[in-house]
């Protein structure tokens, strides 16, 4: 009902299954936006994503939703993560948010927005292919760490762990060039805890470390 009035046509299924079903029949609609539970009723999470991105393509957009935190690397094949519970508003920043690369990346593209192409080509050039994924996996998953310290310290009303975590992060992205990371890690630092009404801060974040994982895939294809 939220969505509908905010604008969106819906189409529901009860199962992951009925959904793929439905998308594959010759002539189907494909959906801009998929919005699907990490738990349901037979295939559900990683396994309904993939299949979800070969029916559909790249574009459409899939968000996973789930009432528990997940770890990263069980959403990657989705590009953003909702926890609830969450609003609209929340959906909407996710979709806003979402920018998927092509599904094959030149050596002169560039994603400076997201991604320091100099900072990462130096590191490529210096290290095998594996160890640099490495690196960069490692980078990442201590920054989403992170983020779950910075939701307890919401929790906790503790602002200087908040701020601590988030400098923390900032420092780590920045090394290896995650520059739209540093520079939201920077600005939560700065701010501090918000206001809870206002779009979460914290799953921004994720979402946008899971863009940029979905970059760093297809730069090592």
């Amino acid at each position: 009902m939220l969505a509908e009035e905010a604008g969106f046509d819906i189409t529901t299924f009860e199962t992951g299954e009925a959904a793929l079903e439905s998308l594959t029949k010759a002539g189907a609609h494909l959906p801009d936006v998929v919005l699907a539970d990490m738990q349901m009723p037979g295939i559900s999470g990683e396994s309904f994503a993939r299949l979800l991105r070969s029916a559909c393509g790249t574009g459409t957009t899939l968000l996973a939703m789930s009432g528990t935190s997940v770890p990263a690397e069980r959403t990657s094949a989705f590009d953003g993560f909702l926890l609830k519970p969450f609003s609209m508003k929340d959906v909407l920043a996710a979709v806003d948010h979402v920018a998927a690369p092509p599904a094959v990346v030149s050596a002169t593209t560039e994603y400076s927005d997201v991604l320091n192409r100099a900072i990462y080509d130096s590191f490529a050039q210096s290290m095998p292919a594996q160890q640099l994924r490495q690196l960069y996996d490692m980078s990442l998953d201590d920054a989403d760490a992170r983020i779950e310290v910075m939701r307890n310290a919401l929790a906790s009303n503790d602002p200087d762990a908040y701020r601590r975590a988030a400098h923390s992060i900032k420092g780590g992205c920045g090394m290896v060039g995650a520059v739209e990371l540093a520079r939201m890690a920077s600005d939560m630092e700065e701010l501090g805890p918000r206001a809870i009404d206002d779009i979460d801060p914290l799953q921004q974040f994720l979402s946008a470390s899971i863009r940029l994982r979905r970059i760093l895939n297809a730069l090592s294809k």
